[in-house]
């Protein structure tokens, strides 16, 4: 029997990182609760970990929907355009 491999969505970019906080901001292409497993591709980027921290509009937020820009914290730096997929 094979299996099919299924290709990771893309849940969303990076579109700006700070450095201090560690906070990645991510421009959602898809639906995005709190809780989720994703992984951070990029050029030299390439990690996965689960979103434990989000803010919209600098308010705690448990969900992002489609078009909206969050910020998570995250545990590595992440550069401007890499590709953040819900980790298969």
């Amino acid at each position: 029997m094979t299996e099919t491999k299924k290709e990771p969505k893309v849940v969303g970019t990076v579109v700006h990182y700070y450095g201090h906080p560690h906070v990645a901001v991510i421009r959602c292409k898809g639906d995005l609760p709190l809780g989720t497993h994703v992984q951070f591709l990029g050029a030299t980027t390439d990690f996965e970990e689960d979103i434990d921290s989000m803010e919209y509009d600098h308010h705690k937020s448990v969900f992002a929907k489609e078009g909206e820009e969050v910020g998570v914290r995250v545990s590595e730096r992440v550069l401007e355009g890499d590709c953040v997929y819900a980790a298969i």
